[in-house]
């Protein structure tokens, strides 16, 4: 049976005492927080070390990062290596995502192996796929979507695609004022379970959590989490406050 999972992605947001301060929060909030769901945090890498220390006695607050490479160590200046973040026990750590692709250019090859390393040294890879508003308008979505996924990830045995976390994130419904309906984000989740399936099977395709990106709050996260393929939310903005975050994680 697959997870539900809600995973905050924190960004660029948030000096040191601010991030503390909501991790504790989330912390004395534990026992409001859904135990059925795999509730993960992504704050920004310098924070990892202390973070990782201080959920060290908290197995149902999972560690994520947002960013990695894909060789272990070498002269490669301002990078992480998946070997760092095992070291710290990081249990995921995302790919792919918008943001990574649009502002830092990488591409299919670059994302396909860093799934691969971190698939490698056992942490879970969320990779991240959606399209932009111009995509979206043009009508050929469905076939952008599957691309990115085809690129970077159909070259993954069954065996390691099953270690995969698949986050859809409607680019054109972020931040624009313009929101994916729950019908909308479902249609993308269902032609992506359709896809792992021709190619896995059956019984791998419907073990994947495909997760849902676009403006996920309180107010929507029950519908969205409602679909028949929607195992969960990627959180922005709202994983920066504990009570929507816990509110999200309680929308099952």
């Amino acid at each position: 049976m697959r997870k539900k999972i809600v995973a905050g992605n924190w960004k660029m947001n948030l000096d040191y005492g601010q991030a503390k301060n909501l991790l504790q929060d989330l912390i004395q909030n534990k026992d409001k927080f859904n135990k059925d769901t795999e509730v993960i945090i992504c704050p920004s890498a310098p924070y990892l070390g202390v973070f990782a220390e201080l959920t060290a006695d908290h197995d149902w607050l999972k560690l994520g990062a947002q960013n990695s490479y894909f060789i272990d160590s070498g002269a490669f200046t301002g990078e992480i290596s998946p070997t760092q973040l095992k070291s710290l026990q990081i249990n995921y750590c995302l790919v792919g995502h918008s943001e990574r692709r649009d502002v830092f250019d990488e591409n299919y090859d670059l994302l396909s192996k860093k799934v691969k390393a971190l698939i490698n040294h056992d942490i879970t890879p969320i990779f991240c796929c959606g399209e932009q508003l111009q995509v979206r308008n043009s009508n050929v979505y469905r076939e952008f979507v599957m691309k990115q996924i085809e690129d970077s990830l159909f070259s993954l045995s069954a065996t390691e695609i099953e270690k995969v976390v698949i986050a859809y994130e409607p680019i054109w419904a972020i931040g624009t004022g313009k929101t994916a309906t729950a019908e909308q984000a479902q249609e993308i989740h269902g032609i992506i379970r359709a896809r792992l399936i021709a190619n896995y099977g059956e019984k791998i395709g419907n073990n994947v959590s495909i997760l849902y990106g676009g403006s996920c709050k309180p107010d929507n996260a029950k519908e969205l989490f409602a679909q028949a393929d929607i195992d969960g939310g990627l959180i922005g903005g709202a994983s920066l406050n504990a009570e929507d975050f816990c509110a999200i994680s309680n929308s099952f």
